[in-house]
């Protein structure tokens, strides 16, 4: 059901939502923040959605930010507030189950939304990685919280500093999937878990799950403030500007030749010389955009 950017299916009190942007990966722009977000907030209110899946289409789950879209960035309709905090809140606000079929590679987002699921099945030669360091950047999505809750603080430390690809295997063992799927049992598997789910009393899931988040959810919002801060600060610095550049340039980026220094404020001389457009962007869609 629908030829947007999320598609809709419906069967056995289970919504599947398939990320459908294959040919960039199922990289997140504006609008597809946009369509999830509503996605979630429909499958919350319908009482006939019982469970959530979520997949991508293609031969990636997600490959995070369209770095594309903020080099060229597009109009921002409405109050101008990017759709990627929004969703990220309908995610800290879901009450029903919610389990992934992760069928390639997860960068950014398409590891740290993973973080939200109850229940991760992800298929074997699929890596996934948190590149925000590497970008000169900082965590999104309240992984600064949920990375150390659920991996641990050295290993979620380490992860970070890294940036590195996690191939599906490790990330069973770090905690962030449950089972190592074979290709063409990935997506049963998960419909599989998903209907068993269906068939438990959907009124004891829901308040479970809200009391097992009820202070998890208080402690991820304080994270994303202080995540947005930090994101504000490092989005457009040297290091996030040379980051940028070379990977539209396709070459290795050197951090060496810049400075540190977070992002000049917005007017100064030294911001406007180094401000291109997706910077711009970022700063107009609102310090909830991603970067990863």
């Amino acid at each position: 059901m629908g030829g947007g950017r999320i598609l809709v299916e419906d069967a056995d009190g289970v919504r599947l939502l398939t990320l459908n942007r294959p040919e960039r990966r199922n990289a997140f722009d504006h609008r597809m923040w946009l369509e999830l977000r509503d996605a979630l907030h429909d499958a919350r209110r319908d009482d006939a959605v019982r469970v959530v899946v979520m997949t991508g289409a293609g031969s990636a789950f997600t490959a995070g930010a369209d770095l594309g879209e903020m080099a060229a960035p597009p109009a921002v309709e409405g109050a101008g507030e990017h759709g990627f905090g929004s969703c990220v809140e309908a995610f800290i606000d879901f009450d029903k189950p919610l389990v992934a079929a992760v069928n390639g590679v997860g960068v950014g987002a398409g590891l740290t939304l993973l973080l939200y699921f109850d229940y991760v099945y992800i298929v074997r030669g699929a890596r996934l990685r948190a590149p925000f360091v590497t970008l000169g950047v900082a965590p999104e999505a309240g992984s600064s919280y949920l990375l150390p809750a659920t991996l641990g603080h050295r290993a979620a430390l380490q992860l970070l500093y890294e940036s590195d690809f996690v191939p599906a295997e490790r990330a069973v063992e770090l905690g962030i999937a449950d089972e190592l799927c074979e290709p063409d049992a990935l997506l049963p598997r998960a419909r599989e878990r998903a209907r068993w789910l269906a068939r438990k009393p959907l009124g004891s899931l829901r308040a479970t799950k809200r009391l097992l988040l009820a202070t998890r959810n208080d402690r991820i919002r304080a994270a994303r403030a202080r995540e947005d801060a930090a994101f504000e600060r490092r989005v457009g610095s040297p290091e996030n500007v040379e980051a940028i550049r070379a990977f539209f340039e396709k070459r290795d980026a050197d951090f060496s030749r810049v400075p540190s220094a977070d992002r000049e404020p917005a007017g100064s001389d030294s911001a406007q010389g180094a401000d291109p457009g997706w910077v711009g962007f970022r700063r107009k869609a609102s310090p909830k955009g991603p970067l990863g």
